[in-house]
């Protein structure tokens, strides 16, 4: 057995244990044993040999940065998991608790597949995964937006199959085989159909991009990210956001080895800029925090695709941006899970001054807020002026002037809604919720703050390593 089916399978075969777990406490504590378990196994595959030629699993370049973060985000969010089902007695946590181990599975099976085949299967598995995560609360909101997001997932995801039956024609109409296996797609990408191949990317870009959540096909975002319990809505915006993000990457590899990355770049700069703006214009006076936070990931999205789009230096840029958007959408989905279970709402009509409610978890949201937003030393503003100096090297100037500005609207509309609910006095009468802040549900959300906070003053070179044979591997292949 290798090293990456292993990464799949210890997961996977841990949530039926979960499932059949008999005591409900023990039950959650699995969870953080499966992620401590995975995480072990990502740090021993990191340091194995490079995998064969033609492998289905094997861990590349841009694998070597996604799977530590996604397998980091979920143990940090798996340890704040007890103390957050300690304050849901009355709710069942079987089918939760084993839904999050499959969800960790097929983001893992995601990441690894270097068959477009088996990547697309990956992420339909994900859909169906994370269903029962977003329905745990079983009132009638959760179930609408639960609906919603397997509805617009579906279509996203029968895009994104119909792309990857046009790239494998694109591959036969070239007299080739019409493999699905990336290696061999890379050699034969000179001699693709360059039709079918245009075809195929622009349906991969919305099929993929729907799981993204880009602009316009964001609407499930919303409704999902303000019902989903805080740790699911951090593990959507950071960990399956992540591997959508990296099976476009895989395609836009090919055109870039075709000849036609320049075909693939302006596509990529026009979408990332539309869900910059759409995501400011939503924020503007948006009244429920959580649902910001979804319009926040949008705008993320589009940055990553934006950097990308440039090339150069900005795609450097993008890549650690996806580090550093991934740690941060934890600190503020957990730190607004606290405040939500402390106020009983999400509306900014009934909550105000969670600093002088819930300290930690309220001062958690406000710099989780500064470094979304870009705001120096924290690791957004290093990702994001990369990508603002990638566009000014293209001589791109117009571009760079419509990232400033989108990036000023968003931190004007984000801050309006943020500093409501950390800031004034808490309004009166304030029913008792039972929720106090404590180690188990501030500590991730912490250490999450301190990386993000780390990765402004410095990139260690392991990384920074890392990132450039990845931003290397998306433009050439190699």
């Amino acid at each position: 057995m290798t090293v990456e089916l292993a990464l799949v399978l210890v997961p996977l075969l841990l949530a039926p244990a979960a499932a059949l777990w008999p005591g409900g406490r023990g039950r959650a504590w699995l969870v953080p044993l499966g992620a401590a378990a995975h995480l072990s196994l990502v740090l021993v595959a990191l340091e194995g040999p490079p995998p064969p030629a033609g492998a289905w699993l094997a861990i590349d370049p841009l694998g070597r940065v996604a799977l530590p973060l996604v397998s980091g985000l979920f143990f940090v969010c798996s340890l704040y998991l007890p103390a957050y089902l300690a304050g849901q007695p009355d709710r069942p946590n079987r089918l939760f608790c084993a839904a999050l181990l499959a969800f960790l599975a097929m983001m893992t099976l995601s990441i690894v597949s270097q068959h477009l085949g088996l990547l697309w299967v990956a992420l339909e598995a994900n859909t169906l995964a994370s269903a029962p995560l977003l329905y745990f609360k079983q009132n009638p909101r959760s179930l609408e937006a639960t609906w919603k997001y397997l509805l617009l997932g579906a279509i996203g995801i029968a895009l994104a199959l119909l792309g990857t039956f046009f790239l494998a024609y694109a591959g036969l109409q070239a007299g080739r085989e019409g493999s699905l296996l990336t290696a061999t797609l890379l050699i034969d990408a000179p001699r693709l159909s360059r039709p079918w191949l245009h075809t195929a990317f622009v349906l991969l870009l919305v099929g993929y991009g729907t799981k993204m959540g880009l602009a316009p096909m964001h609407t499930w975002k919303p409704d999902a990210y303000g019902e989903a319990p805080g740790l699911v809505g951090a593990l959507l915006a950071g960990g399956l956001t992540t591997c959508a993000f990296l099976a476009l990457l895989r395609f836009y590899q090919l055109c870039a080895v075709a000849g036609e990355g320049a075909f693939a770049r302006e596509l990529f700069v026009a979408m990332g800029l539309l869900s910059m703006a759409v995501a400011g214009v939503f924020m503007a006076r948006q009244r429920d925090f959580k649902r910001m936070l979804a319009y926040s990931s949008v705008e993320h999205m589009g940055i990553l695709l934006l950097g990308i789009g440039l090339g150069g230096l900005a795609t450097f840029g993008a890549l650690l941006h996806l580090v550093n958007n991934t740690l941060t959408k934890g600190v503020l989905f957990l730190a607004a899970a606290n405040i939500h279970r402390s106020y009983g709402s999400k509306s900014l009509d009934e909550v105000s001054g969670a600093l002088r409610r819930v300290p930690a978890s309220g001062a958690l949201f406000l710099g989780g807020f500064f470094a979304a937003t870009g705001s120096p030393p924290f690791g957004h503003f290093l990702s994001e002026f990369t990508i603002l100096r990638g566009a000014v090297a293209t001589g791109r100037p117009g571009v760079a002037a419509a990232f400033l500005l989108l990036l000023f609207v968003v931190f004007v509309g984000m801050g309006g809604t943020v500093l409501a609910v950390a800031q004034g006095t808490p309004r009166e009468p304030l029913p008792s919720s039972g929720y106090r802040d404590g180690p188990g549900t501030v500590g991730p959300a912490a250490a999450l703050l301190l990386a993000e906070l780390v990765l402004g003053v410095w990139v260690p070179p392991w990384l920074d390593q890392a990132l450039r044979a990845a931003a290397l591997f998306v433009e050439t292949g190699r």
